[in-house]
């Protein structure tokens, strides 16, 4: 009977992230399509800092350069590369003057190096709407002037767009779906976009777009200069100052391939967790619902299978005196349900997202792997050593 009550419980924890999801699904659209325009071009900013950015950084710029509906300038800041980055971006400005390399100064200590490039960037830029874009992003023609669109529709300060995520090892197809996944599961839109409280505040890092009057208004990244995890905080700078953040679906504008191998995926994930869901005040919170809804469902639905196969393998019983015989069928309703109500937003947003079907098919294997890391970083924070990123060590601890 023990099992049966856990099963209940199971099935009623699943449904909650179940049906956030579902609602969420509705309300995280695309940006708004380009009608005729009757207005003339916006002049967009397109700040990009790169460090170490060879493998990507042409793709990034050209798509960029590929826009149209808006007047444009694209500034790389190098970050001090020991690649080629610099380099490549400089042969590209050799064809098109939108284009401007740019050296960054020494980091102040207690800055992060993307907020300090990206605050350094804003002082670069001449345009009146800013678009900080990650290096690894690629963007299509009309990207840029729809997210425009978005900004001035939706009516708020800061908006971001979320990229389709591109996978190729068997750890990205896990563990980064899982982005668009807890968005969707765990933040409700709807406050997002009624409230100004800073807990509704989220974003995607790779892709941001502010007017420059809000963004000096709020201390641009000098607001969360320390920060690993500008997604979070950035938006929660801009609520703090009284100002509205949105997000919107980027799939079909814009694609990005955040890491290439485990080690960067797993310490990519690791340097931003004590900002977020490894915070000292909200692992356990987090390890105990992640677990109770998207995994326990699947260990009991095995425990169960194996103790009514046991029963039939056994003669001289009933079900190993866990499962009686009536509640049986009872018992596998509700963790059949369970399961269900966990995959199936997995499922749909492998669809939706263009994302891995194995990465949706093992997703509790990817959930219990994002906590393993949310725990490394826990504990590299408590032995002193936190996670860095591309040769620098993080300085700030999450409370």
């Amino acid at each position: 009977m023990m099992l049966l009550h856990l099963a209940l419980d199971t099935m009623i924890l699943a449904t909650a992230p179940m049906l956030l999801w579902a609602w969420n699904s509705i309300l995280f659209r695309r940006a708004p399509e380009l009608r005729p325009l009757t207005r003339p071009a916006r002049q967009v900013s397109v700040l990009i800092p790169a460090r170490n950015e060879e493998v990507s950084i042409a793709a990034c710029v050209e798509s960029v350069l590929a826009s149209r509906d808006v007047e444009l300038e694209v500034v790389v800041l190098d970050d001090h590369s020991e690649d080629r980055t610099a380099e490549i971006v400089r042969d590209i400005a050799k064809n098109d003057p939108r284009v401007r390399i740019e050296p960054a100064p020494p980091l102040p200590a207690c800055w992060c190096g993307k907020q300090h490039a990206c605050f350094a960037l804003s002082k670069l830029a001449r345009y009146p709407i800013l678009t900080f874009l990650d290096a690894d992003v690629r963007l299509a023609p009309d990207a840029l002037a729809r997210m425009t669109l978005f900004l001035e529709e939706s009516h708020a300060a800061l908006v971001s767009g979320f990229p389709r995520q591109e996978t190729g090892t068997f750890l990205e197809k896990l563990l980064i779906p899982l982005i668009n996944w807890l968005l969707l599961s765990f933040l409700p839109l709807w406050g997002m976009r009624h409230s100004r409280w800073s807990a509704f505040g989220a974003g995607c890092g790779q892709w941001f777009m502010t007017t420059r009057g809000a963004y000096e208004k709020v201390g641009g990244h000098a607001a969360v200069k320390s920060s690993m995890h500008d997604g979070l905080t950035l938006p929660r700078a801009y609520r703090r100052a009284r100002l509205m953040t949105d997000i919107c679906d980027a799939t079909d504008i814009a694609v990005c391939r955040m890491y290439r191998s485990a080690s960067a995926v797993w310490n990519g994930l690791a340097k931003n967790a004590r900002e977020g869901m490894a915070a000292t005040r909200q692992i356990l919170a987090w390890t105990v619902l992640l677990l109770g809804t998207q995994v326990l469902p699947f260990a009991f639905l095995a425990v169960a299978i194996a103790l009514t196969i046991s029963d039939v393998v056994v003669s001289d019983g009933p079900l190993a005196q866990g499962i009686e015989r009536v509640t049986r069928p009872t018992l596998f309703m509700m963790l059949g349900l369970a399961c269900l109500y966990t995959l199936t937003p997995r499922l749909a947003d492998a669809g939706r997202f263009r994302q891995s079907w194995l990465g949706a098919v093992l997703h509790p294997l990817g959930v219990l792997l994002l906590l393993a890391i949310q725990w490394y970083a826990v504990f590299r924070a408590v032995i002193g050593m936190p996670v860095g990123w591309k040769g620098r060590t993080a300085s700030i601890h999450a409370s």
